[in-house]
C-alpha cells in the first residue's frame, strides 16, 4: 500500500531532478529567479531580500523573503518545489537566533540589519585544502622522480 509520505518523497525526487534546492536557513540573503508569464511570454524575475520564516512540511515546504523596494517593505512566500521558482542562489548567511525573524517586519534602517556568519568549518575547510595541496604537488614530483629512474 502506497502512504502520502511515499507519494511526497516521489513527487520531490521528481522536481528536484534538475537541481535541489540549497541549503538556507532565516537570515540569509537569497536571490530567487522567478518565472512569469505575461500573455504569451515568458520571463524571469529576480526577488532578491532576506529569508525571514522557512516551513519544512515536505512537498508543501515554502519560504518567505521580504525586501525594502522604494521605501516599502516587501514580502513574497514562494513554495520551495515550485516549477515557477527556477532558481534560489545564497548571497550571504546571515547571524540569527530565531527560526522566524518577523520582528524585521517593525525595524527599518540599520535596526534591520542582519550580521554575516563567519562559518568557522568553512574556514578550517579551506586552511586544510591549503596545506595539503603542495603535499600533493611532491607526492607526484617524487612519483615522476621514482618513475624516471
Amino acid at each position: 500500500m502506497v502512504t502520502i509520505n511515499q507519494l511526497d518523497q516521489e513527487q520531490i525526487a521528481k522536481l528536484t531532478a534538475k537541481g535541489t534546492p540549497p541549503n538556507f536557513a532565516p537570515g540569509d540573503t537569497l536571490k530567487v529567479s522567478v518565472k512569469v508569464v505575461e500573455g504569451n511570454r515568458e520571463r524571469v524575475q529576480v526577488f532578491e531580500g532576506v529569508c525571514i520564516a522557512r516551513r519544512n512540511a515536505g512537498l508543501h515546504s515554502s519560504f518567505t523573503v521580504r525586501k525594502i523596494s522604494y521605501g516599502e517593505g516587501v514580502e513574497r512566500v514562494f513554495p520551495l518545489y515550485s516549477p515557477f521558482v527556477a532558481n534560489i542562489e545564497v548571497v550571504r548567511h546571515g547571524d540569527v537566533r530565531r527560526a522566524k525573524l518577523y520582528y524585521l517586519r517593525g525595524l527599518t534602517g540599520k535596526a534591520a540589519r542582519i550580521a554575516e556568519k563567519v562559518d568557522v568549518y568553512q574556514e578550517a575547510d579551506t586552511q586544510i585544502q591549503e596545506q595539503t595541496q603542495p603535499v600533493e604537488k611532491k607526492s607526484k614530483t617524487r612519483a615522476k622522480a621514482k618513475a624516471s629512474a
